[in-house]
């Protein structure tokens, strides 16, 4: 049976529009580190280097790689973890070109070290883009965090975040840091702005 996200994981990805509390654990990605404003072209090659090796370890059977406990299943939505440098935060700075991300696309247990580089190095065969060589497969738990389900522009996103903290407020939590992970539901690519997606997560823990 093909494993479907939408479907078999909704408490994590499809929350609702209001915050609640979920519990993370340590799952498998891979990831691309980054800086600045992400309007910038370097930014969307970025997310097309991920989903290249996304798809690239979803055919990798049809290629003739044998994995071992491979299935069938939904390619991971995108997914983001923001800060501003520590640079902007000693200065109170909260531009966009001060920003920090790093950008990610969780993977089936089944996938290893050995099979992302293994799938990296064929991506990266007819292309040189020095980018290929920052892609990482690392683990990361989330751990303890409130979520919700924004819908509509990213600028629009403090008003999601205000419920956010209403919530942690009155149920005795605090967030751990200033980062938080956002995860893409709607390609922002092609949907309009209002009609865009989005699970903002913020990491929290009682004081």
């Amino acid at each position: 049976m093909k494993h479907e996200w939408r479907k078999d994981e909704k408490s994590l990805y499809l929350p609702k529009d209001t915050p609640q509390a979920v519990t993370v654990p340590v799952y498998p990605y891979i990831a691309i580190h980054g800086e600045g404003d992400p309007n910038q072209a370097d930014f969307q090659r970025r997310v097309e280097l991920l989903f290249s090796v996304a798809y690239g370890v979803k055919m990798a059977p049809r290629k003739g790689i044998q994995i071992d406990g491979y299935f069938e299943y939904t390619v991971y939505p995108l997914e983001g973890i923001w800060d501003y440098s520590d640079r902007a935060k000693k200065k109170g700075l909260t531009g966009k070109e001060h920003l920090v991300y790093t950008l990610m696309i969780r993977q089936p247990a089944f996938v290893t070290q050995k099979l992302f580089e293994r799938v990296v190095t064929l991506k990266k065969y007819d292309d040189t883009d020095p980018l290929w060589n920052q892609l990482e497969f690392i683990t990361h738990e989330d751990g303890e965090c409130v979520q919700i389900l924004h819908v509509g522009p990213f600028d629009d996103e403090p008003e999601s975040f205000a419920k956010i903290e209403t919530y942690l407020e009155e149920h005795g939590l605090r967030r751990i840091d200033r980062r938080h992970r956002e995860i893409y539901l709607s390609d922002f690519r092609n949907v309009a702005p209002d009609q865009l997606q989005t699970v903002l997560r913020v990491f929290v823990k009682k004081p």
